[in-house]
């Protein structure tokens, strides 16, 4: 059973086909191409696989023009079809639809020059029994994927392993390619398009255990029809739900700012009085980073004031140094010069304070050493 997106009819194909058709919609660009950088029609939104807003993090993905396989794997991958488009399968379980979902399928839709991908979503009820609960139910996740650009067809309650039945039951019809518009044009040039099952299973080439076998794709790949994509490295459902749990804390506290009871958050009385004190810490704790941030820097331009000042008053007494020693210098010269004049000679000829006291320490000296003699 297949779920085809927009109702019953298929997604419209790459924009460049889409714009070749006469009654196709107008790709409309919301901003002008940055500089240095080309626009892609083919680019989600129209705004280019080189936009330089994500060039430091992401490859730009680029249409493959040829029908060429890779040759350097140890499975051999068979030469596409060329008069039909190549029908290629991707599935998984999409929970949580990320930029890492999207540029695999993106990579898929880009293989060939003309491709027909489908998308195949298992259910909950495997999904939950083999790799555990999601977040988004099936038909949310169902409906998330309807809105990729790059889907020309969704599968619900896919396989959890790829089998040989369910690649020949999904085979296209001329009937089913007459209901793609963005077909018609190539289905005039080949008249006997007949039927076709699916050309590749699509996945990054890592083996995937599962209980049954140590990688699902192992049948696929020993007979040609296994194309590898390359993983997204750094984002994963995992991981969004991981970031999710660490700040657990913080989610609570965001939903009931916003509103939400703690019924709707499953939480008790008692965790939510935890984070409502966790709230009140919280607010204290930024009200005292805030003050003392407001005080530091205070002090800060208090300090270089204080230390400009210093410098100026002390360039202002260097600058005073010379004439006040000048100033002193005529003021008090001569009786400075008298006083230490007078002083020189009194030492010179031993007179004054000094020289009697010189001379009467001899004299005693002179007295003790007869009387020792004696």
């Amino acid at each position: 059973m297949s779920a085809q997106r927009d109702g019953d009819s298929s997604r419209k194909g790459s924009s460049a086909q889409a714009a070749s058709m006469p009654n196709s919609p107008k790709l409309t660009v919301s901003r002008p191409p940055s500089p240095g950088f080309s626009m892609d029609p083919g680019s989600p939104m129209g705004l280019g696989d080189c936009d330089p807003n994500i060039m430091d993090s992401f490859k730009p993905i680029e249409t493959n023009m040829s029908y060429d396989v890779p040759t350097d794997k140890p499975y051999i991958v068979n030469p596409p079809p060329q008069d039909r488009p190549v029908r290629l399968y991707c599935d998984g379980i999409y929970d949580l639809v990320h930029y890492g979902h999207m540029r695999a399928l993106e990579q898929a839709k880009k293989s060939f020059p003309n491709v027909y991908l489908l998308v195949g979503m298992c259910n909950d009820e495997d999904t939950h029994t083999r790799k555990g609960k999601t977040v988004l139910t099936e038909n949310e996740r169902y409906e998330s994927m309807r809105h990729c650009r790059w889907v020309d067809e969704i599968i619900t309650d896919a396989p959890w392993i790829v089998t040989q039945e369910f690649m020949d039951e999904h085979e296209a019809s001329s009937d089913a390619f007459a209901a793609c518009t963005c077909l018609q044009s190539h289905i005039a040039e080949h008249t006997t398009f007949g039927c076709s099952a699916i050309d590749y299973v699509c996945h990054d080439d890592l083996p995937y255990a599962s209980a049954e076998s140590d990688d699902v794709y192992a049948f696929v790949k020993a007979q040609g029809r296994f194309l590898p994509t390359q993983r997204t490295d750094g984002v994963s459902t995992s991981d969004l739900i991981t970031r999710i749990v660490r700040d657990y804390d913080k989610y609570l506290r965001r939903n009931l700012e916003r509103g939400m009871s703690p019924k709707d958050l499953n939480i008790s009385f008692l965790k939510e009085q935890e984070l409502n004190l966790q709230k009140h810490v919280s607010g204290i704790r930024e009200q005292i980073k805030k003050n003392f941030q407001g005080t530091r820097e205070d002090l800060v331009g208090e300090l270089e004031d204080l230390k400009a000042e210093l410098r100026h008053t002390k360039l202002f007494w260097e600058d005073r140094r010379q004439d006040f020693v000048r100033g002193f210098s005529s003021m008090f010269g001569s009786q400075v010069g008298k006083i230490f004049g007078r002083k020189r000679r009194e030492i010179a000829n031993g007179s004054g304070d000094y020289g009697t006291s010189k001379r009467v320490r001899q004299d005693e000296s002179t007295s003790s050493v007869n009387s020792g003699s004696e």
